[in-house]
C-alpha cells in the first residue's frame, strides 16, 4: 500500500460506507459484502473486510464486538449504545439518553486518561419474546 493510501476514500470504501449508513441492522462483514456486491459485483470478500477495518480505524464507522459472536458494523456515528438479543443475536441501537454514563474521577486512574469507552447491553428483542 502506498503512503497515504490508507486514508484515501476509494470508490470501494465510499460504497461500503454509503451502504452501511443506509441500514440500522448492524450487519456482519459477510452481510455488508452481499449489500455491496449489488453495486460492485467484482468486489471480493477480503476487500470488504479490509475496508471495514480501515473505515473503523479512521473513525467513520463503529465496529461492534459483543461477546464471541461475529463483529458487526454500524454506520451511525452519533452517540448511542447497543443491545444484543441473547436469543437471535441481532443488535439494536439504544439511545444514549436512556443510559446513565459513568463518570471517572481524574486522579483515581493513576495517570491514565480515558479517551473512549463502550457499553454493550444484552436482552431479548420483541420478536423473540413473543415466540
Amino acid at each position: 500500500m502506498l503512503p497515504g493510501e490508507q486514508n484515501r476514500m476509494t470508490r470501494q470504501r465510499k460504497v461500503i460506507l454509503e451502504e452501511l449508513r443506509k441500514v440500522k441492522s448492524h450487519p456482519t462483514a459477510d452481510e455488508v459484502y452481499e449489500m455491496v456486491r449489488k453495486i460492485l459485483p467484482r468486489i471480493s470478500l477480503g476487500t470488504v473486510y479490509r475496508n471495514l477495518e480501515t473505515l473503523s480505524d479512521l473513525g467513520l464507522i463503529q465496529k461492534i464486538e459483543v461477546g464471541a459472536s461475529q463483529k458487526r458494523f454500524d454506520g451511525d456515528m452519533g452517540r448511542h449504545f447497543h443491545v444484543k438479543c441473547v436469543s437471535c443475536g441481532k443488535v439494536f441501537d439504544m439511545p444514549a439518553e436512556l443510559v446513565i454514563e459513568p463518570k471517572f474521577e481524574r486522579n483515581s486512574l493513576d495517570g491514565l486518561k480515558i479517551v473512549n469507552y463502550s457499553l454493550h447491553f444484552t436482552g431479548v428483542c420483541d420478536e423473540c419474546s413473543t415466540k
